[in-house]
């Protein structure tokens, strides 16, 4: 595949993202919904693509791509995979830890509370593999943990896990998470926002009284001009190094380093455990964790040995959240809605099973694990992260 294939399949994609971002501005529903722009633009592509539009102009013995190309297609598809590793890597770049007693009096509840969920998917997945996917649908055990992948994970974990489900045998599984963890977005902004809208006309939020207070910069995402601030700072000179791909080095870097520690783990590997029985385990883990840990390495060092503090984190940020922007992006747009619809049911039971799982054990656990803030929200708006608001109530 050339680089101009490559190239303007980037140029195309880019395009559909501007306008989901149209559609969000022309549309107050969807403002109301909080949804991303790549969100939007992810359906719109899916839609204009092979698996829906296509299909009408499909005929036996030939595939259709809708407004598409094939080749822009298998651009896009391995665009997740690729991705994810600079969301991780970018994790730490730049972001200077506190102490563990701050970490924990601020974030402990949150964490804990994350945890119990977290695992209560993992309980809840293998006991429906256990007593109704595997046995009655015949799906694979690794089907157990797909509530946990997709829901806590997203669509970048769901991406990252591309290789491992095919080594495991469980192709459809890729699928499967990248379509869990759609739902699992749009159920968790929509039912989100139906709680913060009932606890605000209950008047019980601390940082808003009613729903329609929210501005319309907050819901179209577009920022007044006097209140735009600055995305990141220059700390070099452009005459030397321009200061995004100075950054953007940087988390080639992280990437780099979490490779050979990948690597090095996969030798460890096969001179150990494999050679005497057989058995792979590292060879199933994705690169994306030890790009995050290549991110640590990295930031340790530019922390004892970079006296100019030439990292910006606004910069790093922003190279990370227009990752995931692309990655949700051609995520969906790559998605097989066949693949779905020949696992219908037992896509269904575990979407239900996780959208019940987290608002059960929110609903329940939150107020007794959190006690100060019962309903502790952020809205991250993915929009070019254009926006953060808490609030925070006791429902």
């Amino acid at each position: 595949m050339s680089l101009q294939v490559i190239g303007f399949a980037l140029v195309v994609l880019s395009m559909v993202l501007m306008l989901g971002k149209w559609i969000r501005v022309k549309s107050p529903l969807l403002q109301r919904l909080f949804l991303p722009s790549s969100l939007i633009g992810g359906f719109l592509a899916l839609f204009l693509g092979p698996e829906v539009l296509g299909r009408f102009f499909s005929s036996e013995g030939s595939t259709s791509y809708g407004l598409f190309t094939e080749e822009m297609m298998d651009v896009w598809s391995q665009l997740p995979g690729l991705l994810i590793n600079v969301v991780f890597a970018t994790l730490f770049i730049g972001f200077v830890l506190p102490k563990l007693s701050e970490i924990w009096r601020v974030g402990g509840p949150q964490i804990s509370l994350g945890y119990v969920m977290t695992w209560a998917q993992y309980a809840v997945g293998i006991l429906l593999a256990m007593t109704i996917l595997v046995p009655v649908f015949g799906m694979s055990p690794a089907a157990g943990a797909l509530i946990e992948i997709s829901f806590v994970g997203g669509h970048g974990t769901a991406a990252g896990l591309q290789e491992s489900f095919v080594s495991l045998g469980f192709e459809e599984g890729y699928d499967l998470a990248l379509g869990l963890a759609t739902i699992g977005l749009l159920t968790g902004v929509i039912i989100g926002i139906i709680m913060l809208n009932i606890a605000a006309r209950r008047g019980k939020l601390s940082t808003l009284s009613h729903p329609d207070e929210l501005s319309f910069e907050q819901q179209s995402g577009i920022i007044d001009v006097e209140n735009r601030q600055s995305s990141g700072k220059q700390t070099t000179s452009s005459v030397s190094i321009e200061p995004l791909a100075f950054h953007l080095g940087l988390v080639a870097i992280a990437i780099f380093i979490g490779y050979w520690i990948l690597e090095g783990l996969l030798w460890v590997e096969q001179v150990t455990w494999y050679a005497a029985s057989g058995i792979e385990l590292i060879a199933h883990v994705p690169l994306f964790p030890f790009a995050m840990i290549g991110g640590i390495i990295l930031q340790v060092f530019m922390s004892r040995f970079d006296k100019k503090s030439l990292v910006d984190r606004e910069t790093v940020l922003r190279i990370q959240n227009t990752a995931l922007d692309f990655l949700i992006l051609s995520a969906l747009a790559t998605l097989s809605l066949s693949v779905i619809g020949a696992n219908i049911w037992e896509f269904i039971i575990l979407a239900v099973a996780g959208i019940v799982i987290n608002v059960v054990l929110f609903l329940y656990l939150a107020p007794r694990m959190i006690p100060s803030h019962c309903l502790s929200v952020v809205l991250v708006i993915m929009d070019n992260r254009w926006g953060l608001r808490q609030l925070e109530s006791c429902l």
